[in-house]
């Protein structure tokens, strides 16, 4: 029988939980791992009562990798590491997701676990989680993204150290060079993950999808681009429903009530 790698939960109100549940292996990521996570993110991109993903994992440890055994060679075949029509959780090739993830990592975080952080958009790491983007030590580069995003995240210099080396990093140089914006016991770091989940999943859905989109542009087609899509986005946002109930809650003193409308 299969065992599932991928399990989903709902921890707070719109918000999926996406649990990495392999840790008899350390969260190692197989090709139906791959595929798993992959229909994950689709269920939270086609969910309209889903607003905010959480990555997570069980066990003592978020990712030891990809299992290239199995991996390695479908790659090196051409073989796509997500089924066509799911969105892709490196957001590098086919459908990218249009709703924020959150990410919490813990123990060991190698390779493809620094590449799923980088695509997430905000990012914690529990205190005592180590970091390697060890493909150099393996007679491979990365090729789910660090080469392009690490650089930018953490700056060249940062980037290359760790790129060039394969050496291993703490959660302390994760949060100084920028790959994680926070850093929490890791006893906490699941509750922290949900509540930063749950604060966006608050949020008015339209416009936080339309804060990614507008990040997203300025970031990979330049700020020119952005501002040229800005004020068409924000004349489309004015419009809505959630809009008009942001001004209401405001004029009334209350939490506001947003729909996706």
């Amino acid at each position: 029988m299969t065992t599932t790698r991928i399990r989903t939960h709902r921890p707070a109100d719109h918000v999926l939980g996406i649990e990495l549940a392999r840790s008899e292996k350390r969260n190692a990521f197989d090709r139906q791992m791959l595929r798993e996570l992959a229909e994950a993110y689709t269920m939270l991109d086609e969910d309209p009562d889903l607003r905010c993903g959480l990555l997570h994992a069980e066990g003592d440890h978020f990712t030891a990798g990809l299992e290239l055994s199995d991996v390695g060679p479908a790659v090196a075949k051409g073989e796509p590491l997500f089924p066509e029509g799911t969105v892709d959780p490196l957001g590098l090739h086919g459908r990218v997701r249009t709703k924020p993830v959150v990410i919490a990592v813990q123990g060991w975080c190698l390779t493809i676990g620094i590449e799923l952080l980088l695509a997430c958009d905000i990012r914690i790491a529990a205190e005592g989680t180590r970091f390697g983007q060890i493909e150099v030590k393996r007679g491979i580069f990365p090729f789910g993204g660090a080469t392009i995003r690490f650089p930018r995240v953490c700056g060249w210099g940062n980037a290359q150290r760790y790129l060039l080396t394969g050496d291993v990093f703490d959660a302390d140089e994760a949060l100084r060079i920028g790959l994680v914006c926070e850093v929490a016991p890791p006893a906490a770091l699941l509750e922290r993950g949900v509540a930063l989940a749950a604060t966006v999943a608050a949020q008015a859905p339209l416009a936080v999808q339309a804060s990614l989109r507008s990040s997203r542009i300025s970031v990979e087609e330049g700020q020119a681009a952005a501002m040229a899509s800005m004020m068409e986005e924000t004349r489309a946002i004015m419009k809505t429903e959630d809009a008009a109930e942001g001004l209401q809650s405001f004029v009334e003193r209350r939490d506001a009530r947003f729909q996706g409308k």
